[in-house]
């Protein structure tokens, strides 16, 4: 596992490990193409109970300190004779931020090199969408294997805190004591806390979005060769990104995006899936994703499904 010691020891690293080119340059994918037929099949052959775990949090309609801009939900009535009707409505949603459970798309971040591939940011993003790693392009849906790492429970603690994040060597620690090995094309599913958390302290992601002032705990920069190593194809997680990440980098375990095309599934509700793990006795799953179509977008809202 690479240590860092230093912003140009993360940035030499991120260079020299991206995925740039592995698929072909006009690649969209990113690290999904890793989930192969024979890795669907398999995925399916673990559904033995017929448990189902929805990973999703409510929409999230109702301002609150991590939520400022919250979802809109409006129904209206409509009329079909004197005796019958329907009801209507109209749905909107800012995707990203840390309130709504959501897929980023590969066009959704990128550093001083560019987006996924090397593409330029003035070359692709328009007012009405992007061009190029949109969120429509995962629109055959995500279907593999998941993984899930429980931290509070390796820990023995009851969520993660700011002085003490998840690492990447802590990681491999967590899949080798549950006794699962990783394969490529898995779905890692990276457990923090995030509802005991919220019942003991201000609402995880509360701070700024300004990555220079915020701060929460989560995932340390050292989590990215342990994802590049494993060679996932996706990553699900509570807690996000350390706040500050302590190299003064603009994005940390978020920069898997443009350099690795990691497909990231933002504020998962977890607790209940590490519940069905602990008392289904294993840790591996069906995990399925199914993002909108959505041409242009930068990403979409999702609720992701674990069947045992």
């Amino acid at each position: 596992m690479t240590d860092f010691e230093t912003k140009d020891d993360v940035w030499q690293y991120l260079r020299t490990a991206r995925n740039w080119g592995r698929w072909g340059d006009d690649d969209q994918l990113g690290t999904l193409n890793l989930i192969t037929p024979e890795k669907r099949r398999r995925a399916a052959s673990l559904v033995r109970s017929g448990r189902i775990v929805s990973l999703a949090r409510p929409f999230p309609t109702h301002v609150a300190a991590n939520n400022p801009s919250p979802a809109q939900l409006f129904t209206t009535r409509v009329a079909r004779g004197p005796h019958a009707g329907s009801v209507v409505d109209y749905t909107g949603i800012s995707c990203h931020g840390t309130a709504s459970t959501h897929i980023d798309a590969l066009c959704h971040v990128w550093d001083e090199d560019g987006m996924w591939n090397g593409r330029k940011p003035d070359e692709e993003i328009r007012f009405d969408g992007v061009r190029f790693g949109d969120v429509a392009s995962y629109g055959d849906g995500i279907a593999t294997r998941g993984v899930l790492l429980d931290v509070p429970r390796h820990r023995g603690v009851r969520y993660v805190t700011q002085d003490r994040p998840v690492t990447g060597s802590e990681l491999r620690s967590i899949a080798d004591a549950q006794g699962v090995a990783l394969e490529p094309g898995d779905a890692l599913v990276v457990y923090s806390g995030r509802e005991q958390w919220d019942r003991e302290n201000a609402p995880w992601g509360t701070g700024s979005l300004d990555v220079g002032r915020s701060s929460r705990p989560g995932l340390h920069v050292s989590c990215l060769p342990f994802l590049r190593e494993a060679d996932a194809a996706v990553l699900v997680w509570d807690m996000m990104d350390l706040r500050p990440n302590g190299f003064d980098l603009a994005f940390a375990v978020h920069a898997a995006i443009w350099a690795f095309g990691l497909a990231l599934v933002d504020n998962a509700l977890l607790e209940p899936l590490a519940d069905a793990c602990a008392e289904e006795g294993r840790y591996e799953f069906q995990l399925c994703v199914a993002p909108l179509r959505i041409v242009g977008g930068t990403g979409s809202s999702v609720n992701p499904i674990a069947l045992f």
